[in-house]
């Protein structure tokens, strides 16, 4: 059975979606879910609202609906300041799995126009990967690597996509680190419907390939049941194509999906 493992419930900052809701659409794709809650610890964003979760309310919540087609997670934000806080904070419950995410750079949030402001597009996708690779070698508690993609999603330039060749000296960094680490890359389903980004994105896990990389986890974002699942099977092909395994995880062991 294939999972999604990234998605988001009322328990993350961003997400009003039902655990029900959820589980319902999953059930009607025939796949499993992986909740994957955030923790961007030491944050609050521009609209009040802090990325932080009570892990025990989140498994006295959820504990009863953990089992074969359902495993709880966490998505933590890598910051180097708040390395520590985050490693305590993924060891007071039993994940399945932890994703580590860059969601800020230079502690600003790239969610925002603000970090990209004064910056090219090199200058900004050049922090962005650096400090990705940075965080990867001290987040040693990661199980995979989340979205390396990310930041596609809100820069502002014309051409928001990256580009390998642009940044291959950064990107191969990054890939070595994960693989260095026993760290999973996610190929994250978000953008799999635009030819364009998916395109963009495959010399990106060619080159994880050829280093070393053997194993991708799937992951929609999802934080509505609209995009539970989201173009997991476009996403298995391309897995497939590049052979890499697309792989999930249960108490923090890695376990081969099959489309």
């Amino acid at each position: 059975m294939l999972f999604d493992s990234h998605t988001h419930t009322e328990f993350s900052a961003d997400s009003e979606m039902k655990a029900e809701e959820a589980l319902a659409r999953a059930e009607q794709l025939g796949i499993g879910l992986v909740f994957t809650e955030h923790l961007d610890a030491d944050y609050v964003s521009k609209d009040g609202k802090a990325f932080t979760f009570d892990p025990q309310a989140y498994w006295q919540a959820y504990g009863r609906l953990r089992g074969d087609r359902l495993h709880l997670g966490v998505e933590i934000g890598m910051r180097e300041c708040t390395r520590s806080f985050s490693e305590e904070f993924a060891s007071q419950v039993d994940f399945d799995m932890i994703i580590c995410s860059q969601h800020l750079v230079d502690d600003i949030d790239i969610y925002y126009p603000d970090y990209y402001t004064g910056k090219g597009k090199q200058e900004a996708y050049q922090r962005y990967f650096v400090q990705m690779a940075m965080n990867l070698k001290t987040h040693s508690f990661a199980d995979v690597l989340g979205h390396i993609d990310y930041i596609c999603r809100y820069a502002p330039y014309e051409n928001s996509h990256i580009s390998y060749r642009e940044f291959a000296d950064e990107i191969d960094e990054v890939l070595k680190n994960a693989i260095t680490t026993d760290t999973v890359l996610e190929l994250n389903t978000r953008r799999l419907g635009d030819k364009e980004a998916v395109a963009y994105l495959k010399p990106i896990y060619q080159r994880y390939q050829e280093l070393g990389g053997r194993f991708v986890t799937l992951g929609s974002d999802a934080h509505d049941a609209a995009a539970v699942g989201a173009y997991l099977s476009l996403a298995c092909d391309f897995a497939e194509a590049l052979k890499l395994q697309p792989v999930t995880f249960v108490q923090k062991k890695m376990v081969k999906m099959q489309k």
